[in-house]
């Protein structure tokens, strides 16, 4: 079984590298998990993870997903990006490697969420 963490703890961990070989959560364990996690929602059978903003400007979307990509990049786990309609921002994240959700995945989430967001009022 794996470690439920609380939105701290993971904030601070730091993402393993992982080119598979590493525990996958169960759809038990990934519901768990999810509940420390504002806003973010299990996809795909419980396989991935999404949240969904809706900011100010496409402007404020682009300054994002540049905070994200400096996460991503330190974490060394890169999430999928998605802009719609020029302020539709939307984040997803699996662990590519082994089909799934990995601590990593979790560990990112909660990095995301502290990042300051230009939020539509």
């Amino acid at each position: 079984m794996m470690e439920i963490l609380s939105c701290k703890q993971l904030t601070n961990k730091k993402c393993v590298p992982c080119e598979g070989g590493v525990p996958r959560f169960s759809a038990e364990e990934a519901a768990e998990q999810i509940k420390h996690l504002s806003g973010w929602e299990l996809t795909h059978d419980n396989q991935r993870i999404r949240k969904s903003w809706v900011v100010t400007n496409f402007l404020a979307a682009m300054s994002f997903f540049e905070k994200v990509a400096e996460v991503s990049e330190t974490e060394g786990h890169h999430p999928d990006l998605h802009l719609v309609q020029y302020r539709n921002v939307t984040i997803e994240l699996w662990t590519h490697a082994i089909g799934g959700l990995s601590e990593n995945d979790f560990i990112c989430a909660a990095k995301i969420d502290e990042l300051p967001i230009d939020l539509k009022s």
